[in-house]
């Protein structure tokens, strides 16, 4: 008997197997995310230090968003499998402009709270309407490749609009920072004209559906592997993101003492990471167990985690500035074994009938901890507990790990784990895939 792996594709080849819809889709990508790197790095400083609410204050407005995305994520879902992902796009990338308009005339609790609910039901609705436009035009064979491609270009973007707004920002000069909001607003333009012109003829759903059942969430759960996913997902999101986004920030301006440039510079750093290890992360995960890769990045995480709290030690000095970049390094590189792994994962799961609420759900366990966890970390950051927040962040990633290899290796599928078919010919001629 002779065993031999199918070969893993060149990422060489990728542009040319990519449908023409599939690059329209990553054409706005870097510019879109520029706008979104002009303030993602400054959202504490600007509620907290520029318009002067309280880091408690800050964090519940921080919680706010992802609330509100995470109330309508259940309704979009069923919108996108009924009107399609495109239409549903449509709204988000209106939500989002609006969103950022409020956010520059945010002189009261409440506006700013107003301006947060805009973003937060754009997120909710745009995260499956986006992962279902692209599971829509892109064949399974290539998504993998596809998502972390497309997290290259929206690092891309993040990464010069951190720099960009690491320099223009001033917490002296009120109108730097509306002015970033508004650069922000005017980046989704390219996007909503795509969906309304070029992409028109893209509706992002699946054909009509002739078995006659109406598809429901509750189907969507009984699919195998789905309901861990989700639980890796929710535990993976309040570790990771959500804490990059607010906790980081927070405890390096309230423990570290590190300025708003040097904030930059970590985001920025971030970014680089991403763009220049996530082409090389691809090629070397193709063909091995999602699971495992997981497992990995959670690792990579919980380390990250560990020089943030390091910077906690020596506040107020070029070596907090250096663990904060480091952190968000660390992070970064375990950003490129998540994005192109857990989205390809679901996809691979769902029916095309599902697919829409699938993205949906996902959303909602990925945005949940973005509702519970500013509220946290500001709390304990708050009250100067850095320790026990850094050791809650180290086990919970522990538990990512624990749950992707214990738990969902067992349940998910050999396809939906990305393991490609081993083809092994015996002597008789028979051919078997596993």
């Amino acid at each position: 008997m002779s065993t031999a792996a199918l070969p893993r594709p060149r990422l060489s080849d990728f542009w040319h197997d990519l449908p023409r819809e599939g690059r329209l889709l990553l054409s706005v990508v870097a510019f879109e995310y520029i706008g979104t790197g002009l303030v993602l790095p400054f959202w504490v400083v600007y509620l907290h230090e520029v318009r002067g609410f309280s880091l408690s204050t800050t964090g519940l407005l921080l919680g706010v968003q992802p609330l509100a995305g995470l109330l309508v994520v259940g309704p979009g879902g069923s919108l996108i499998d009924r009107l399609g992902g495109r239409r549903v796009l449509v709204g988000s990338l209106a939500c989002c402009i609006v969103g950022e308009l409020v956010m520059t005339v945010a002189s009261t609790v409440g506006v700013a709270a107003l301006g947060m609910v805009f973003s937060g039901i754009a997120f909710g609705i745009s995260w499956p309407a986006v992962q279902t436009m692209i599971a829509h035009v892109v064949p399974s064979g290539i998504r993998q490749r596809y998502f972390g491609v497309n997290f290259t270009l929206l690092n891309l973007g993040i990464g010069i609009g951190g720099l960009l707004g690491g320099a223009f920002v001033d917490v002296h000069r009120l109108w730097t920072f509306q002015a970033v909001y508004l650069a922000d607003a005017a980046s989704y333009l390219p996007g909503l004209f795509l969906m309304l012109v070029p992409l028109r003829h893209v509706t992002g759903r699946a054909e009509h559906d002739s078995t006659g059942v109406r598809p429901s969430y509750r189907e969507v759960l009984r699919l195998p592997a789905m309901p861990t996913l989700l639980v890796v997902t929710f535990v993976g999101s309040f570790v990771g993101y959500a804490q990059l986004n607010t906790g980081m920030p927070a405890f390096a301006r309230a423990l570290g003492k590190v300025s708003t440039q040097g904030l930059g510079l970590a985001f920025a750093a971030n970014t680089i990471v991403i763009v220049l290890l996530q082409l090389v992360v691809l090629q070397r995960i193709e063909g091995r167990r999602r699971t495992r890769v997981v497992a990995v990045m959670a690792a990579i995480w919980a380390a990250a985690w560990l020089c943030m709290g390091a910077s906690g030690l020596v506040p107020g000095t070029w070596g907090a500035t250096l663990l904060i970049a480091a952190c968000a390094s660390v992070f970064a590189l375990g950003e490129t074994l998540l994005q192109p792994t857990v989205p390809a994962m679901t996809n691979d799961i769902a029916t095309d009938r599902l697919r829409g609420r699938a993205n949906a759900i996902s959303s909602a366990a990925f945005q949940l901890p973005m509702v519970v966890a500013p509220p946290a970390s500001g709390w304990l950051i708050g009250h100067h507990l850095g320790a026990e927040y850094i050791a809650l962040l180290v086990v919970g990633c522990a538990a990512v790990a624990l749950l992707a290899v214990r738990r969902l290796e067992p349940q998910v599928s050999a396809d939906a784990n990305g393991l490609p078919e081993i083809e092994q010919t015996f002597d008789g001629g028979v051919t078997l895939a596993s």
